[in-house]
Parts: C-alpha cells; sequence; structure tokens
C-alpha cells in the first residue's frame, strides 16, 4: 500500500509530467486560459491516462508478450480510440465546454503525455495497480499544472504587466517559475 502512495505521490509531484518532464506542453500552454476550462480538460486527461494504464496492461500482459514490436502501435490506437469516446461524450454532455477546449481536445491524441505514461508504465514492470495509481498520480499532477497555471494566468490578466512580457513572454516565464517550484520535490522520492 504504502509504495502505491509513492508511485502516485512521485507522479503527481516529483515526476510531474508536464513540470518535470516537460510532456503535454501543447495543453498546458493552450488551453490554460481560464481555470474552469483548465480543470475539465485535466480531468478529461485523466480519463484518457487510467483507461491507457488499464488497457496498456492488459495488451503487455496477454496480447504484446506475443508481438512486442506492436507495442508502440497499440498504445497509439488504444489512445486514439480512448480521445474519440471523450470527444463525442463531452460533446453530447456539454457543448459548451466542447466549444471552449476547441482543437486541444482531439489533440489529446497527440498528447505525448499519454504516450509516455504508457511507456513509462510499461518500463518500469508496473502490475496492474501500480499502474492504475500511476495513471491516477500522472493524471493529478497533469491537472495541478494546468490548474497552477490557468490561475496565474488569470492574476495577469487583473495586474498591471509590463508591455514588454505581456502574452507569451509572460506565460513561459511563469512555465519557468512552476517548473522550478516543482524541483523542489525532488529530493521528497527519487525517481524509478
Amino acid at each position: 500500500m504504502q509504495d502505491l502512495i509513492w508511485i502516485f505521490i512521485g507522479a503527481m509531484l516529483v515526476n510531474n509530467f508536464v513540470l518535470a518532464y516537460f510532456l503535454g506542453l501543447c495543453p498546458f500552454l493552450g488551453v490554460s486560459g481560464r481555470l474552469e476550462t483548465s480543470f475539465r480538460l485535466g480531468l478529461a486527461t485523466t480519463f484518457v491516462l487510467l483507461i491507457t494504464a488499464i488497457c496498456s496492461w492488459f495488451l503487455n500482459t496477454y496480447v504484446l508478450i506475443y508481438a512486442p514490436y506492436l507495442r508502440l502501435i497499440s498504445f497509439i490506437v488504444v489512445i486514439a480510440s480512448t480521445v474519440q469516446f471523450i470527444e463525442m461524450a463531452i460533446k453530447k454532455l456539454s457543448p459548451a465546454l466542447f466549444k471552449a477546449l476547441g482543437i486541444f481536445l482531439p489533440l489529446i491524441t497527440t498528447n505525448c503525455a499519454i504516450l509516455g505514461l504508457a511507456i513509462f508504465a510499461t518500463n518500469r514492470g508496473y502490475g496492474f495497480l501500480e499502474g492504475v495509481t500511476f495513471a491516477l498520480g500522472a493524471g493529478a499532477g497533469f491537472t495541478l499544472a494546468m490548474v497552477l497555471m490557468a490561475g496565474m494566468r488569470e492574476e495577469t490578466e487583473i495586474v498591471d504587466v509590463p508591455v514588454l512580457i505581456r502574452g507569451t513572454a509572460i506565460n513561459l516565464i511563469i512555465a519557468g517559475i512552476l517548473s522550478m517550484a516543482f524541483m523542489g520535490f525532488a529530493g521528497l522520492f527519487s525517481s524509478s
């Protein structure tokens, strides 16, 4: 049980996919303009991470032992299928959110954090519970990074930011400071 807690904390804080590994930067910088949109995209990404972890474990355990060379392509098919399902569900259940997420919802398919999760979990030899815990931790970390970035970006709209660094420049500065702040968790847990 303690190992699962450390896997979760490690994926969420210490080895945060966005702020430590720099995976998933496209939605991180593109969708983090509003807090509500960022949170919802984080939840959608977490769901895709969870389904990907379950499917990749199943594929590695029962299917790919006979054809390991198909691992990468099978992970991509699982991710694309899951994102299509999420996209259809959000379009049906919340058209406003679907419109707010725009192009970034289908871009979850190409979010390298999701493919990274499947590859990391496989390479680390995680079992079913460890893989699911890793996915939930990575999703929580992704959502946390998105929400922190969105909160800070909303604050920059209120405060007086010098003209020279408005827009993309201040967003990259914020992302760098967040990344450095998360480096403080590095002593908490060594990466596996």
